[in-house]
């Protein structure tokens, strides 16, 4: 239904590409920023895109972009042939670019830098799961599409339950306690959390304390038994399960 192209990490200062229509050959790109802004002229259309930024960009399409001067930026660029996916999904049948700040960035942040990591490794089956990635992706982009934009008072009640998160991930967090912090009933909570980020409160838990793993295994000296009672997990091997199913490696490979 999906078949997938190309994926790149663009890091520069310097940074300019282009494409034009008759070299697209039928292919969607899709471009997620996560550090800096740049900037993308689509015919008539000038885009800043900046951290947390998503755009797609239809076949057939002329565009060129290049970095704002002196300014770093970093960005996740997938090309893609939609094939049947595109009948399904009406975000695929725009003619024009769709361009949107979505609450899931953290989410799509870290499905596309692992599929970039597969990708680039050559690891085996990496083009069929990124055709899995890419198009749950673009489904549940879809569904915030329809749903229309979220309102940004209650964009910042999720940004507060993010960072409450973020602070107390090593303790359990439970949607009664964030119910509390933004002054709404607790299944208020959890269910715009999980529509704004496309996680429940529990998965968002162990992605904060995963990636805190990672930090951990790379620049410290720790064991893998010590990071896993520092993030809360007395059992250890109930750690490895979770880390390997949400980064597709085991602790061990990032030690050595």
């Amino acid at each position: 239904m999906l078949k997938l192209l190309d994926v790149t990490l663009d890091r520069s200062m310097n940074w300019y590409g282009h494409s034009e229509g008759a070299d697209t050959d039928q292919k969607h790109t899709l471009v997620l920023v996560s550090y800096g802004k740049c900037v993308y002229w689509i015919g008539a259309d000038k885009l800043i895109l900046e951290k947390g930024d998503l755009l797609l960009i239809p076949p057939g399409t002329d565009y060129y972009g290049k970095t704002v001067p002196t300014v770093f930026h970093e960005k996740l660029v997938v090309r893609f042939h939609a094939e049947q996916l595109a009948s399904e999904l009406p975000l695929l049948q725009q003619p024009v670019e769709v361009h949107a700040r979505l609450g899931r960035f953290e989410w799509m942040l870290d499905r596309l830098r692992s599929l970039h990591t597969e990708w680039t490794d050559g690891t085996p089956y990496a083009n069929i799961r990124g055709a899995a990635i890419i198009a749950e992706i673009v489904a549940l982009w879809n569904r915030e599409f329809d749903q229309g934009p979220i309102a940004s008072n209650t964009q910042k009640l999720v940004e507060r339950m993010k960072q409450y998160i973020q602070q107390y991930h090593r303790e359990k967090v439970t949607k009664d306690e964030l119910g509390a912090y933004i002054n709404r009933t607790p299944n208020y909570a959890a269910t715009l959390f999980r529509r704004a980020t496309g996680q429940t409160i529990s998965e968002a838990v162990h992605t904060a304390r995963m990636k805190t793993a990672i930090y951990m295994l790379t620049d410290s000296l720790l064991t893998v038994n010590e990071i896993s009672d520092y993030l809360g997990y007395r059992d250890v091997s109930y750690f490895q399960r979770v880390f390997k199913r949400t980064t597709g490696r085991t602790p061990s490979s990032y030690s050595k």
